[in-house]
């Protein structure tokens, strides 16, 4: 079920109809969280919730037996991480991995066929598979190292682990950060109602607006239905995949954050503008906030993180990030984005270049780097990559029709850069008296309204959640 489609909208009339009779008492709350998360998942396929459950199991066991059985601890911890991450690698990097071992075996002189012994129903991937696992691991973790109590009522625990807005591509909820406000509720404010609304239609603007209007621009392009070639036209294509993922990922957890604050349960935000970072480091502070900091937390700082000496860096932020693109997918283009994150943010480590330059200058030289990386990101595989890295640097003309051919696509990616421009220049403080106009007449509305109209008139054709495949 997608939070773009009419399924939705029906869903969350029935389930915030319902909710205010539930909400006072803590079983039925749990209850309802659960049953419309397990309803809304279920819209995909119902199999995979046994996915969740399982998963769910593992780590509310392994915590409840880390606190009755301690000195069981480390080994319960291990069964949580096996049990999960298990799970992860068989539905998600089978295929990847029996690949690269079949090709091992061929380079040998044997054949395996690996690859053809799958299962079938274990090629199909469960939709936000990475994100609830990485969300329920967080549980167990914190309750090993003592920084966050177990939750007794499994009903309470499950909750937190399927509540629908965040279930299916994040923002990853940190345990410590939601178990405690489940415990109890909240009735939103008629202000904090209207923060919500607004932070809805803001996502869906985002997505439904930019994003899919974006799409066939971007997807002529990397399928080969286009005939435009070019150094212009292919340096066009990956700023508009810049700004298509960055707005169709922001806005889904723009609508998650607001349909939570409805609730009256509160999500921290996951994206801050990473384009105008002025370095790498503060782009990885700015972009997917719930993962970025997730690995910070669970792998770079574990391994030693800057701490330890220049060596252990090095191992810690290249494992980090290549873990972080095989969470992506199984595929070597995302890891091939990850190794280039990696010598750039080495070079950014050891140079600190940005400390010496402008910021303008900083903000567009990061925003290149980043630019880079997204070639690989979205290429099919390695060797396309390779083919339009060529094309960037090839300086070769365009056929500039590509500007009139694609001009309804095109022209949302001009109000996207707008956009961004207007917020770097109000967040540096250029635009205060415009800004003091706006509160002051209170144009929020307008604002609101003018969305709504984008929406239902202008929208994109439908399209699926990008993170949705991870």
């Amino acid at each position: 079920m997608l939070f773009n489609s009419l399924e939705f909208l029906f869903f969350a009339i029935f389930f915030f109809l319902i909710w205010p009779l539930c909400r006072k008492q803590n079983t039925l709350r749990w209850l309802w969280i659960i049953i419309g998360s397990f309803t809304f998942y279920a819209w995909w396929d119902w199999r995979f919730l046994f996915l969740i459950i399982t998963s769910g199991c593992i780590d509310y066991l392994s915590a409840w037996g880390m606190v009755k059985a301690p000195k069981w601890r480390r080994t319960l911890l291990l069964t949580s991480l096996v049990g999960n991450l298990g799970l992860l690698s068989i539905f998600k990097y089978s295929k990847f991995f029996a690949g690269i071992l079949d090709s091992c075996f061929e380079y040998l002189g044997m054949t395996m066929r690996l690859t053809d012994n799958i299962p079938e129903f274990v090629l199909i991937l469960p939709v936000g598979i990475s994100f609830y696992t990485f969300q329920s691991l967080s549980y167990t973790i914190d309750v090993y190292r003592g920084k966050l109590r177990i939750t007794k009522n499994i009903l309470h625990f499950f909750s937190y682990l399927v509540m629908f807005p965040q279930l299916v591509a994040g923002p990853i909820v940190r345990a410590k950060d939601l178990l405690h406000q489940l415990s109890t509720y909240r009735i939103p404010s008629a202000l904090e109602k209207w923060n919500a609304f607004k932070l809805i239609i803001y996502g869906l603007t985002q997505k439904m607006l930019i994003a899919d209007n974006l799409a066939y621009f971007i997807d002529s392009a990397f399928e080969g239905k286009t005939e435009f070639a070019g150094s212009p036209y292919w340096w066009l294509v990956i700023i508009a995949f810049s700004f298509q993922i960055y707005y169709d990922f922001s806005g889904y957890s723009l609508v998650a954050k607001g349909l939570a604050k409805y609730m009256g349960y509160h999500f921290r935000s996951n994206f801050n503008h990473p384009y105008l970072a002025h370095s790498l480091r503060n782009f990885w502070r700015r972009w997917h906030i719930s993962l970025s900091t997730w690995f910070r937390d669970y792998v770079y700082i574990p391994m030693g993180g800057s701490r330890k000496g220049q060596i252990r860096l090095v191992v810690a932020l290249a494992t980090t990030m290549l873990l972080s693109g095989l969470w992506h997918g199984a595929n070597f283009t995302f890891l091939m984005w990850a190794s280039i994150h990696i010598a750039f943010l080495l070079f950014e480590k050891f140079t600190k270049w940005y400390r010496f330059t402008p910021k303008l200058i900083a903000i567009l030289f990061v925003y290149f780097q980043v630019l880079i990386a997204w070639v690989y990101f979205r290429a099919e595989n390695i060797e396309q990559g390779n083919t339009i890295v060529s094309y960037l640097f090839s300086f070769d003309s365009s056929d500039l029709n590509f500007f009139s051919f694609y001009y309804d696509n095109l022209i949302f990616l001009y109000l996207a850069v707008v956009l961004e421009c207007l917020i770097g220049l109000k967040l540096y403080g250029r635009l205060k008296g415009i800004w003091r106009f706006y509160k002051r007449y209170d144009l929020d509305v307008v604002v609101m309204i003018l969305c709504l109209l984008g929406i239902v008139f202008f929208r994109g054709e439908g399209q699926q959640f990008i993170y949705f495949q991870f």
